[in-house]
């Protein structure tokens, strides 16, 4: 309770001392620190980010909650003169005995200035100077919020401000809006010079952003001239752009009504001493012609060989490397088609995908004779061998360190169309946490592996799927086969794997995936081991053994055959325990653990993975990221089993060649929210809910499919594996069940520079269903376990290197369920008993 007090006397004692700095000290005598911006629309208040961030100057940065300016400060620590106050510390003309040269060398009398001087410029980088009242800047925050209220409508706005002096160097800055009455659009009519573009503009205005009734908004029109451009440019017409398309709008004597004109040009054609203007033409694609072999080194020779396959001309130098289909379908410009920018874009992407080749150059020759265009596309092929190598340092709690090592070659165009192959393998040494008591090397756990993956840049399906999935989605194929080996890791494993899945973009923003095939099969090799790897369970074991007297205070139960004749004698009722004791239960739950654990696992199954997101780019914080992932296993090889009269083993299941298969149905939903607040603060929340319902020829879930809670990307308050289930206070190893639900809300915010901070609330638990676990601390049953749901709350710093984020969270049990009723809240809310994750990213 002391250190507790301590820890919390010194936090406030920090927070009060840099209260208590001198804030304007680096701020004049006559000028003033801005303290606060608020601006007032028509009398009432209005500080949201839209309006706030038209502002030239805003206040200096505060600490949440404390509200103090933590980068001012550093930045006051700093000397504005430390060049004259080191030149008449240390380097004083007029005494040469200045300064620490009689004490150290020249060399470390540098070294000791450029140090201090370093540091100076250190703080000044670290904090921010001081926001002061700038009247020019004023000005032009006052034109910007009145330039604002006229883009939406409002043209009489009027705005202004005053300064609200807190003292003889603070002052609050307050701008007023005065808006009037809005404007709302009425006619819209239209001067089109082109007769083509004429026609066109009849099917196109009825998708049109202006309309009538609707308040006037100034990105209205700027977003219909980018829609009306990009339409015309899918219509054929090649030269036009945004440059042609005005609008006039008119709202004299209109009674607060906004007349629209509409006006798109002919086309401008400039000469070097004459400008002709002409109507608008639509072009269409006279020729395609690809070449595939574009290099430097080809730039003066003729193609020599040339292919024609459906109306494209295909030229190579030396014989062809790939496939004419390959080739164009990736091509979306075709021979007698109108002109389509398009077409272009995905094609510029499509080839992009392939991995084949370095990003194309395109270019549209116009033939002066007709109103025709050729395509010449050009093609740089990447090396057909790529390698990469890769190293990589874990921990875990089985391994004190563990070094890996992988690799993999990398063959492009493999078969003449454009696909893939990727050949890898991995090793991996490391050391356990019982190595120092064994006699063998210091290195004993040992994992090799390797992976073979075919890329194909198209589906690979014995049907025509065009018209279902067009290839402006970018399919693709990906068959996979892998195979893992594993040494002196928990049960020793051996793990061979096969996939066949399909993915396709319908737009930019929704990425599909279809697992058609994936197969997994998990062979343990060494069972014998499982209460060397459980631990806590063997001694949960141990001590029932020894309570009830099955074997002396002064012996422990023999792994595995000591461990395995007790559970077999207590659940047939060789000993003097009775199945209504918690005790009897307890061996239950563990030999039902251990029996799943430890068995082989087949698992063959399908599923599909549906992603949207609405974010623009990576710049962009106020978005949102639905995934909804769907899998069912077992249920070919169950009706298989049926139909071909299959017998079931000892156990009433089915299996292929001794091992039974699992059979499943599991969903997943994933939803993230982000709101830009501004001033780079973000809020962002997340929803999950995960469920794998066991049925058929399984009554329970494999390990490997099962949900956890707790980790660096979860409820931060717990370590991975540790949480739940349910309102259990679980000694295992690993934790993990069938049912997951999990919520998080985050508060993200700019310290100084590249440093953010973070509070956080996490909520969520697991808890089994539809499977063989009665226990009902474990099981959800009703909406009365929804009490049961865990919340962790806490802080995170997290550095921001640009291309990833390096994350450190600090997790508190607020409500921690494995504490009886009434007594749950704040139970191990303190350092002592935090859990800190580091992470890479962020976790949502």
């Amino acid at each position: 309770m002391k250190v507790k007090v301590a820890k919390i006397s010194l936090i406030m004692a920090i927070f009060i001392l840099l209260s208590s700095c001198n804030a304007v000290k680096r701020v004049g005598k006559d000028e003033h620190l801005l303290m606060d911006n608020t601006v007032y629309v028509n009398d009432k208040k209005n500080n949201t980010d839209a309006l706030n961030n038209l502002l030239f100057q805003k206040p200096n940065g505060k600490f949440p909650l404390f509200g103090i300016p933590i980068r001012l400060h550093i930045y006051n620590l700093a000397r504005p003169n430390i060049d004259s106050i080191l030149v008449a510390k240390y380097r004083n003309p007029e005494d040469p005995k200045t300064g620490l040269k009689n004490f150290i060398s020249l060399k470390q009398y540098e070294a000791l200035i450029n140090s201090r001087k370093n540091f100076n410029t250190w703080l000044k980088k670290t904090g921010e100077p001081p926001v002061v009242i700038n009247s020019l800047r004023t000005e032009k925050s006052a034109t910007n919020l009145k330039t604002y209220y006229y883009k939406h409508g409002w043209f009489n706005a009027t705005a202004s401000y005053k300064i609200d002096t807190v003292d003889a160097q603070r002052a609050k800055m307050n701008y007023y809006i005065n808006t009037g009455d809005p404007y709302y659009m009425d006619s819209i009519s239209t001067r089109i010079a082109s007769p083509v573009i004429d026609t066109l503009y009849k099917s196109l205005k009825k998708n049109s952003l202006l309309v009538k009734g609707e308040q006037f908004k100034e990105a209205n029109l700027t977003n219909e001239r980018e829609r009306l451009t990009t339409e015309l440019r899918n219509s054929g017409l090649y030269h036009f752009a945004q440059d042609y398309i005005t609008f006039e709008i008119d709202t004299i004597g209109t009674n607060k009504k906004v007349n629209t004109d509409l006006i798109i040009q002919n086309r401008t054609i400039r000469y070097d001493d004459s400008v002709q203007v002409r109507p608008f033409k639509i072009y269409t694609i006279k020729d395609v012609n690809i070449f595939t072999d574009d290099t430097y080194q080809n730039i003066n020779i003729k193609p020599t060989d040339t292919i024609n396959y459906k109306g494209f001309n295909i030229y190579s130098y030396g014989k062809s490397k790939y496939r004419a289909k390959a080739l164009t379908d990736a091509i979306f410009i075709t021979k007698g088609d109108i002109f389509k920018d398009i077409n272009r874009t995905r094609t510029y992407r499509y080839l992009s995908e392939l991995q084949t080749f370095k990003y194309p150059n395109i270019e549209y020759v116009e033939n002066v004779e007709d109103t025709t265009l050729t395509t010449n596309i050009y093609l740089i092929p990447k090396k057909k061998f790529g390698l990469n190598f890769n190293t990589e340092i874990s921990q875990s709690n089985i391994q004190t360190i563990g070094l890996g090592f992988s690799g993999g070659l990398l063959i492009r165009n493999v078969f003449r169309g454009a696909e893939t192959l990727e050949v890898s393998g991995l090793a991996a040494i490391g050391s356990s946490k019982d190595s120092g008591i064994k006699k063998d090397v210091f290195f004993d756990i040992t994992e090799v592996g390797s992976t073979v993956k075919l890329t194909i840049p198209r589906l690979f399906f014995p049907l025509n799927t065009d018209k279902v999935i067009p290839k402006y989605m970018s399919p693709s194929t990906r068959i996979s086969a892998a195979a893992t080996s594993q040494r002196n890791i928990g049960l020793d494993k051996q793990t061979f794997t096969g996939n066949l899945s399909y993915n396709w973009y319908p737009n930019k923003k929704v990425t599909n995936t279809l697992d058609l095939f994936n197969a997994q099969y998990v062979k343990n090799l060494n069972v014998d081991n499982y209460f060397g790897v459980y631990e806590n369970s063997y001694n949960s074991l141990n001590s029932i053994a020894k309570n009830i007297n099955y074997i002396d205070n002064t012996d422990n139960l023999s792994i595995p055959d000591g461990a395995d004749q007790f559970i077999y004698d207590v659940l047939n009722d060789n000993t003097s325990l009775a199945p209504t004791d918690p005790n009897y239960q307890n061996v239950s739950n563990i030999d039902q653990r251990k029996t799943r654990l430890s068995e082989n696992n087949l698992i063959i199954s399908s599923s599909f993975n549906y992603v949207k997101t609405r974010r623009e780019n990576i710049f962009d914080n106020d978005f949102s990221t639905i995934r909804f992932r769907v899998e069912f296993a077992g249920n070919i090889l169950t009706s298989l089993s049926k139909l071909t009269n299959a017998k079931k083993n000892d156990n009433d299941r089915y299996d292929i060649f001794g091992v039974a298969f699992s059979q499943y149905s599991k969903a997943e939903v994933d939803y993230v929210k982000y709101w830009d607040l501004g001033k780079k603060s973000v809020f962002a929340v997340r929803s999950y809910v995960g469920i794998a319902v066991p049925y058929g020829n399984s009554n329970s879930i494999p390990f490997s499919k099962s949900f956890f809670g707790g980790g660096p990307n979860d409820n931060r308050a717990w370590t991975a594996y540790n949480l739940g289930p349910g309102s259990t206070k679980s000694t295992n190893e690993f934790n993990e069940a069938n049912f997951k639900l999990h919520f998080s809300a985050e508060q993200r915010f700019n310290l100084f520079g590249s440093v953010y901070g973070a509070f956080f609330v996490d909520a969520g638990n697991i808890w089994n269903v539809f499977d063989n676990v009665t226990d009902p601390a474990q099981t959800f049953d009703s909406f009365s376990s929804l009490k049961d749901i865990a919340v962790g709350s806490g802080f995170g710093m997290r550095y921001d290197f640009s291309f990833f984020v390096l994350r450190l969270d600090v997790g508190f049990k607020t409500y921690d369920p494995s504490y009886d009723l009434g007594n749950r809240w704040f139970k191990d809310y303190n350092f002592a008993n935090a859990v800190y994750n580091i992470g890479i990213n962020y976790p949502f």
